[in-house]
C-alpha cells in the first residue's frame, strides 16, 4: 500500500514539474509561441507570436517590441536587439 502511494506521488510531483516547464504545454499548441522570423541589419528582429489553444497570443509590449501587424494566425512584433523571446507569455 505505501509503494502505491509514493509511486502516485512520484508520477503526481513529475507531471507538476513538466506543466511548470512549459515546453509540453507550448508544444501541444495550448499556450501561445512566438519566434524570430527576420533580423534586420539594425539588429532589431521580426517576431512572429501565435495564439494557443488555452489563451491568446503573448503580449511583447512589456519587454520593448512594438506590434507591427496582425493576420488571422499571428501577430507581428518589431522588437530590439538581444530580445529573449523564449519566455515569452501573456
Amino acid at each position: 500500500m505505501l509503494k502505491t502511494i509514493v509511486a502516485v506521488a512520484v508520477c503526481i510531483f513529475a507531471l507538476m514539474v513538466v506543466i511548470k516547464d512549459g515546453r509540453v504545454l507550448r508544444t501541444a499548441g495550448l499556450t501561445g509561441s512566438c519566434s524570430v522570423v527576420q533580423t534586420f541589419t539594425n539588429s532589431s528582429e521580426l517576431t512572429a507570436c501565435r495564439a494557443g489553444k488555452l489563451e491568446g497570443r503573448p503580449d511583447l509590449s512589456h519587454r520593448g517590441c512594438h506590434s507591427v501587424g496582425v493576420t488571422p494566425t499571428y501577430e507581428y512584433w518589431g522588437c530590439p536587439a538581444g530580445l529573449d523571446i523564449s519566455g515569452a507569455s501573456r
